[in-house]
Parts: C-alpha cells; structure tokens; sequence
C-alpha cells in the first residue's frame, strides 16, 4: 500500500476475519489555550503547542517509533499569514471574515486530484460563492515514519471569496457547510479517500495528520511562522484504543476534541438518521437534502460525535446549548439542581437521548471555546486562569507551566460540569453562570407541565381483547421454552428477594450454536463489555448518574422547541406490569394512539412462513403509522396450536430497522408484549435493540402463580402473588442497570439501541437484514434453522399428550443433569480429575484431558483441528522445559480467585521457571521470599520505596526485606538498580508501579 493507494489512510473495511471497522474508539490528550479578551498572537499558538508536545505520553505509538496515531491543532485563522503567503500564489484575499480556507487532504495521484480539484471548484461556484485559488501546504516528510509517509495524502488549502448578498460571518460559515456537505457527497465516490476536508471556515483552521504530538510542528512549517497568530487553540494527542491510525482520524474534528468513547453511538446515530426526512429549516437557504447525511456513518464516535454538534451548532442553537444537550448532567436525582436547570434537561431528554459514555471535550466555533466532562467524570481535565487572561485546559496538571505568582484560578472540571470563554465579550464563565443563563432562555417548565402524561396516571380499562391470554399457563411456558431450572434458579430468587440470583462465573455447557437442544434467540448473543479505557459505572454507589426512565410516543422537533415536545408517556423503567401495557394499547387520541401488531406466523410453514411474517410485520408497522398511530405494541398473545411466535427480539430488531430506513422511527414507539423474556440478559437485549417497554406477561404470570401455590416465602412467610411481581419487575430493572454500567452507560434511555453486543453463530441472512452493525465473526444459522428451532419448543407444547398435568424440561444448563444439557465438567471428568490428583496418576490426567478435548462440542476451541502437514523432527523443536520458561500468568489480583488459587499460579510459575503476576495491589509481603513470591508485581505507589514512575526488580525488594524494610518505607538501597519509566507503552497502568526480577525483565510504563 504505497501513496497511490491513498484509501490506506483510512480504517480498513470488513475483511471476514475478526475486526471490523465499528471498533473506532480512542483515549487521548486533550488541551485549550485561549486569551479571554481575544488577543490574538504567536505566543499563544506555540503554547498550545508545547502543551501538545507534553501530552506526546497521551498519543499512542505503533511499532515505528516515528509514526503516531494522530496529533493536530485548531486555530482561529491566521489572517496575516494568510495574506502573507497568498499574494504571491495571486491570491487576494478579502476582509478578515469575508473568506474562508479549507484545509483539505486530497488523492496523491495527480490526475485524480485536479479531478477532484476542478469539481470542488465547480461546487464552489454552483453555491454562489467565489472560488479564489488553492495553496500547497508546506510539509517536511522527513521526521515521519513509513506508515504515516506511506497513507499521507496530498494536502491543499483552497480559498473562497464570501458572496456579497451573505449578510453575516454565521451566514457564511452556514454556506460553506453547505458546500463541503455537498463536496461530501460528489466527491467521496467511488473512493472516499479522494476528499476529506479538515476544517473549511471563515472562523477556524485544522492542522493534524497521523502523527506524534511533537512531530506536528516539524511537518507543518506553518505553524512556526511568527506571522501565525490566534486568540485561542485545541490541540490533541490521539490514542486509538483497538483501531487503526489514520491521517482524518486524527483530532481535532470541525468544532471539537474529545478524550473517550461513546458507547450508545450506534443507538444516537440510528436516531440521527431517522429525524433527517422530518427535519426541516431554512437556515441553509438550500434544501435541506444537500446538507444530508448530517452524520457520516464512516467516521470515528468522535468524528460523528462532531457532526451533530456542529449541525446543531449552525442551526441556531449555542455551542454550549448543543453541549448540554448532548452531554447532560446528572439531573432526575440531582436534587440540589436549580429548578430551572432540572427543567432544561427533562425538556430536552423528551427530543434527544444522550450520547453517553466516558467523555472530556473540548469544543469551539472561532469565537467562544470551552470544555465540559460526562455526568460520571472519567476523564481527567485541569484547568487555570492566569492574572494575563489566559486560560489553559489540559487533560492533566502541568503541561504547561504558569508561575504561582500568575494563576488566578485554578481547578479541576467535575462530573457533568462546563466552563466557557467568550472572546467577544471578554468573559470567563463557570458552569453555573453558562447553564442558568441557557437554561432561563425559555420557560422549559412550563412547557413540560402543560403537557406531559405519567404512565401511572392512565386509565387501566378498555384494553381491546387481543391482549387476554388464550392459552393454560403451563402450555405458554412449554411453547417458550420455560424450564423447571429456570424457574428454580432464576425466576424464584427474583420474586422472593428481587434480585437476581447469585451464580459462580464461567460456563460450561455448550455455545447456543452448537447444543442440540433449542435455543432461544437471545442465546445467541453476548453483551460487550467496557473496553480499554471505559471503566464501568458502579451502579450502586453511583446511582446518582444513572436513570432507567423511559418515554413513550413521538419525539419532539429537534430543530423547533415548543411544548409539543413533551406529549409523552413517561415511565419509571422500561418493565411495566399487565396493568398498565393494556392501558397504553387503550390509547385512541390525536398523537398518542396505540396499535397491536401480531407477531405470529403459521408454525407448518416454517423459514417460509417467518419470512412472510416479518414481511408482513413490516408492512403493518408502517400501516398502522400511516393510520396516525405512534404506539406499536408487538403481541405474541395470538400464539396457538397453529401459530408459532416470531422470537421476539427478531420482531423487534425487524421493526426497529424498518421504521428507521423508512424515518418513522423517532415518531414512534415501540413496545413488546411477550411471553418469551424472563431473563435480564433477554431485557438488555430487547431495549439494546429498540424496545421502549416490554411486558413479560409469562413471566410475571409465572411467578404470580408460583406465589399463589405458597412456593414462594420470604422470612419464612408466604409472599402475596402481586409483592411477587414487584419484586420480579425490580430484579429485572436492577439487573437492567448492572448491564448498562458494565459499559459505562448511564441512561437505559441512551441503552436503547445502542446494540452492545455481538453474536456467535448467526449467519449473514440474519445479521446483514435484521442486526447490521452487530459483529457476528463465525456465521451459523440461516431464518430457516431459527424456524426449525421454534418449531421444536412449539410442536412439544402442542404435541399429543401435552396436557396441563405435565411438567417442564428439567434444563441442566446451569446445573449438570442427566437429560439436560452436556458440560465440560460433568460427574466422569471430575471423577477423573479428581483420583488423577488424589492418586498423582499420570495415566488418570490424561484421560481426563481426553475427556475434556475430544468430547462433546461445546466450545468452539473443541471445532479446532489441526491440519494434515508434515511433521518437524524433535530434534528441532526447542525443548518443553524451556518453551514453560515463557509461560505467564495473567494479572489476576488477589480477591479476583482465591488465596489458595493465587499462591498455586505462582509455585507452579516458579517451578517451571516462568512468571505469574500478582494483579493491581500486589501481594503480601510474606510471599517474597519462598516459592510463592510472583515474578510480575503491580505494587501500589510508596510501597517498599516503590514511586509511581521507576521499575524496581523484585529482587532488590527481597534485600530491602533481608535488611528490615516494612511496606510503605522510602528511600534508595545502596547500588539498587532504580530506573526511570520514560517508555510509554499501550500497558501503561495509571499510578501503579510495575516492578519485575532479572533476568525476565517485563518493562511496563507507568504513569504519574
């Protein structure tokens, strides 16, 4: 991949192996400089460079130590320079304001760029504005790497004259959206490669490349003019956790840079693409098709993060209104909010869901500049104001060093929290001055008042029939698959405590796509977890951020406020009782009407048949919308003999996507009225794809009539079926927010749609229609095994001697049964394992591994074969005693597995001479010096003179020992080898030190 093929600068596309292009997240350095009064100079820009350069530990590093993963700055147009280097080139530039630059990465091949050069000018011209030339940015290539060198495209600025009938600089920065909106769409096909534009403004300029923080200066002689001057300035070091570097990846985006991830991004931008055929304004003064796709969808989170933003920026909302909207605080149980605040976010959460996840971004439009941190606050940002009027925000203290004697202010941003610099006017405003004047500038209270419903405040009667049972409970339960196990293990615990069951972790029963036995859908699915740099939300002891409230009925205008927006059902959680699903499926008034779509097909008919269905389900999806209902109710009640019910999350993913394409989706709602979920896993799934609310009917039915048996005590005493059914419900809603905050997510609002999850054994036919975007690496079922797999659960609840009198299938999933499901560990491996161990018997172990590998497929580590090859001789393989010698433990920290597992890792480490790690925290020092002691140590900082910073071999810890050292004593041992930690590595663990002996050296860097 050499410069011809410029599509090397971006991300790769599916490839059929294990990455996929969704997996774009970063964690990086983030910085502001600005002068309050708007004083534009060099000093400035060099400052936000040497802050740049002192976050490099921020960016990361590939396996060429000269090619980055991004670094940039954005400036406010340097109008002297600009004029400086222009009139040679013939270029005469208007007034400051009356022009913009677009900072353009364009093909290396010359025949493809003057192509898309003359097209660009032709744009220019067609949106009546005047096209005054283009400049070759200067760039020294001799500082960069081979990577970076070989995706660099040719990089171009083009100058556009402002039309004299544009009456204001926001009326020409909304024509020059328009034109690269425009560039966007004619000039990225075939090969989106051919055009990106950094930044194309009259306010603001880009300058950034796949680069390391310092090497951003050296490729751009133009930032080292003196002549190059601005007011204010952000800068970015990029780390691109799980992705791949690329030359637009890098920050900063049009209007802001952004340290983090935003985990509900699938969900946001589905509801992005759904507003666009309803959206409308004259802002642009064109249609507003030429400004569509507002978001696009082959960016980073970040980058498609910046797109709304900046949308929402140009069409007449502030930039810290747009931030507060997309970003909010923690408001519904943020008690001492000012009632007028409380208010801003409850009227905006009725028109846009938040995009959720660990954030700190800095943002600008060339005139005001801030910063403001997610509602938990996982991102580091300082920040001081100097006695000159300076203002510097980094992602940590010190990247740029005031003098005490200058520094007015110092502090850092806190959870959900903003400050805001108006250039302008010359002010500085803290989070409270900025929200309370936004949130005052409409009566947003009253607006909520007027209008808004509560689901408790609905009329429970006149359901229509459709939603009564038709079936004997127990016959319900055998048609979905209900188990004896499952209402032991799980259903029971939840209605007796509400909580879920306790289980040990692991599993060893087979992958949903390998048992023999039916499975439901959600079987196939896995819920992803936060990733490298997420940190999980603690649900407990962070309840204050978190929210399960839902609301049901057609969002609001995103680009017209007004009271309309709040006509909508709110509920206190997705999980809603028998009750209160009929009273919504009465709804018959203008804007909140309900319809109850059937989702059954003709069980003889199988693939075919639920092919047909969901057909039809679609076309009924969007009758019913036509017919001004807003409220679609997906039912399986109409389940019988006959009529198999569509798997549920099948229904729902099928509609979801359908009234998205179409832009019915944020004018609707979609509930499901099933009796299928009954597990928290099957919840999350259901609103992680589109559910608004879902009514388990069985399930709650189940344990109602479990209660109503007497099966169910608490205390000894008998619980009443309706306490059952709370208790029940507040399982599910517990459960619901233990797997939003395992992602980092706060809001089961923002959850829905989000889609964190991937699938194993799903085929194309599957993914591609009803799940795009879901990863699915290994392929599996088609709709016509799916059909033979609810045919089955069906045709046993239907079968011959079916009656009322007989039981359910045991299960044996999560406890070994003879005519449940295989496992691993069953009684004759543990037999085996258990006498090999007892008896030393070497003949024992190995039929137990036997047993183990060659067994049942039950992983898809058992599908593995070796293939047919030619054998190497022995003799040339390295022995085994010394391939253990290679042989590491992962860093499992004590409290993760037990005493007894921790010191057994690290005897038999040492005995076979590699190396086991003892976890974040260390290990107690009565293991350092016997056979337990673990050759990888992850020591907290002060521990043994251990400082955040330096590596230390746990040898010179066993001398500190043997001289009377105690843990938390400082100080150097005489001739210790002490070396400072200055390689920043992708296994850099904040403010923990890594310490490990000779001659085994693990080097990890750390960080203060």
């Amino acid at each position: 991949m050499g410069q011809e093929r410029y599509s090397a600068r971006l991300r790769p596309e599916t490839r059929g192996d294990l990455y996929d292009p969704s997996y774009e997240h970063e964690a990086c350095g983030i910085g502001l400089v600005a002068h309050i009064n708007g004083r534009r100079s060099h000093d400035l820009v060099k400052q936000a460079l040497d802050a740049l350069v002192h976050m490099t530990h921020r960016g990361g590093i590939g396996a060429e130590q000269d090619s980055g993963d991004g670094a940039g700055i954005l400036t406010q147009i340097p109008d002297a320079y600009f004029r400086k280097v222009c009139q040679p080139l013939g270029i005469l530039l208007p007034r400051p304001g009356e022009y913009g630059v677009g900072m353009l990465f364009l093909p290396q091949n010359n025949e493809r760029r003057e192509r898309v050069e003359a097209e660009f000018a032709k744009i220019v011209t067609q949106s009546d504005q005047r096209f005054l030339g283009w400049r070759d940015v200067p760039v020294r290539t001799e500082h960069l790497g081979a990577s970076a060198l070989a995706a660099m495209p040719r990089i171009r600025q083009a100058f556009i004259a402002k039309n004299a009938r544009v009456e204001d600089e926001l009326s020409f920065e909304r024509a020059l959206y328009v034109i690269r909106k425009r560039a966007e769409t004619r000039l990225r096909d075939p090969d989106p490669a051919d055009f990106y534009a950094c930044s194309l403004s009259c306010r603001t300029i880009v300058y950034k490349g796949m680069l390391l923080a310092p090497q951003l200066e050296e490729l751009y002689p133009d930032l080292r003019d003196l002549d190059y001057d601005s007011a204010l300035a952000l800068v970015h070091s990029r780390f691109s956790t799980n992705t791949f570097p690329s030359w637009e990846r890098a920050h900063p985006n049009r209007c802001l840079v952004h340290n983090g991830e935003i985990n509900t991004i699938k969900g946001n931008v589905q509801r992005m693409r759904a507003r666009q055929q309803h959206i409308t304004t004259d802002v642009f003064g064109v249609p507003i098709a030429d400004v569509l796709p507002i978001i696009r969808e082959d960016g980073s989170d970040s980058a498609m993060f910046d797109n709304c933003l900046e949308f929402l920026t140009l069409t007449g909302r502030s930039l810290a209104h747009s931030a507060m909207m997309m970003i909010p605080a923690p408001w519904e149980k943020y008690r001492e909010m000012p009632p007028s605040l409380r208010a801003f976010y409850e009227f905006h959460s009725h028109i846009m869901a938040a995009w959720d996840g660990p954030a700190a971004i800095a943002f600008t439009d060339g005139v005001s500049i801030g910063a403001m941190l997610d509602r938990n606050g996982l991102r580091p940002a300082r920040y001081v104001v100097t006695l000159d009027d300076m203002v510097i925000l980094t992602s940590e203290a010190g990247a740029l060093e005031v003098p005490a004697s200058n520094i007015r202010l110092q502090d850092r941003l806190q959870p959900g929290r903003m400050v805001m610099i108006d250039t302008s006017a010359g002010r500085f405003y803290a989070d409270a001055e900025i929200k309370n004047a936004i949130a005052s500038q409409q009566p947003y209270r009253a607006w909520i008042d007027r209008l808004k419903l509560d689901v408790d405040a609905l009329p429970l009667d006149g359901a229509p029939p459709a939603m009564n049972c038709k079936l004997p409970l127990k016959t319900v339960q055998r048609a979905f698959g209900y188990t004896y196990e499952q209402c032991e293990k799980l259903l029971r615990p939840m209605a007796e405590t509400g909580q879920e069951a306790v289980g040990s972790m692991g599993a060893d029963s087979p992958l949903a796509v390998l048992s023999d036995a039916p499975q439901l859908l959600y079987d196939y699915f896995h819920h992803q977890f936060a990733q490298v740099t997420n940190p999980p939300i603690d649900a407990i002891r962070e309840e204050i951020v978190t929210s399960l409230r839902v609301y049901i009925g057609p969002e609001g205008d995103l680009l017209h406020p007004s009271p309309l927006c709040c006509k909508q059902i709110r509920l206190h959680s997705p999980i809603i009782s028998q009750k209160r699903m009929r009273g919504l499926a009465a709804l018959d008034n203008d804007g909140l009407r309900a319809a109850i779509l059937p989702i059954v097909y003709k069980a003889a008919n199988g693939g075919v048949g639920l092919r047909a269905a969901l057909v039809n389900l679609q076309k009924a999806a969007e009758d019913a919308f036509n017919r001004g209902c807003s409220i679609l109710i997906l039912s399986d009640r109409d389940a019988d003999s006959d009529h198999a019910a569509i798997p549920a999350l099948l229904a729902v993913t099928c509609v979801q996507r359908h009234t998205v394409q179409e832009g019915m989706r944020t004018r609707l709602s979609i509930l499901l009225d099933s009796a299928e979920p009954r597990e928290v896993h099957h919840i999350a799934l259901l609103v992680g794809y589109g559910v608004t609310a879902i009514c388990p009917y069985a399930a709650l039915e189940t344990v109602s009539d479990m209660a109503g048996e007497g099966f169910l005590k608490k205390n000894g005493k008998p619980i009443d079926p309706e306490d059952a059914e709370k208790n029940y419900v507040h399982a599910l809603e517990k459960g619901l927010l233990k797997m939003l905050s395992k992602m980092g997510i706060s809001a089961v609002q923002s959850y829905r749609g989000a889609q964190p999850f991937e699938a194993v054994g799903l085929g194309p036919e599957i993914i591609d229609r009803y799940f795009p975007g879901t990863p699915s690496r290994l392929g599996g079922l088609t709709l016509d095994e799916l059909a033979r797999e609810t045919g089955a659960r069906h045709s046993a609840a239907f079968a011959p001697g079916s009656d009322e009198a007989r039981g359910l299938p045991s299960g044996g999933v999560y406890q070994y049964r003879r005519d449940g499901e295989p496992h691993l560990l069953n009684p004759e491996s543990i037999h085996l394992l258990q006498q090999a161990c007892w008896n030393a018997d070497p003949e024992l172990f190995k039929q137990y591994a036997k047993s183990v590998d060659e067994g049942e497929s039950i992983t898809l580590r058992s599908l593995f074969r070796f293939k047919d090859a030619n054998p190497i001789p022995l003799d040339e393989v390295e022995p085994v005693e010394s391939i253990v010698k290679r042989f590491k433990t992962g860093a499992m920290s004590y409290g993760s597995i037990s005493q007894e597992a921790h010191e057994c890792m690290a005897i038999a480490m040492n005995r076979l001479g590699g190396k086991s790690n003892t976890g974040e925290g260390g290990e107690d020092e009565t293991r350092f010096l016997d056979e337990r002691c673990s050759a990888i140590k992850q020591v907290a900082s002060g521990r043994f003179g251990v400082t955040s910073g330096y590596l230390v071999s746990a040898r010179e810890i066993q001398i500190k020992m043997a001289q009377g050292a105690k843990p938390g004593e400082g100080g150097q041992l005489p001739g210790a080898k002490v070396s400072p930690s200055i390689a920043k590595t992708r296994h850099s663990t904040p403010g923990v030190g890594l310490i490990s002996p000779p001659p085994h050296h693990d080097i990890y860097s750390i960080e203060d």
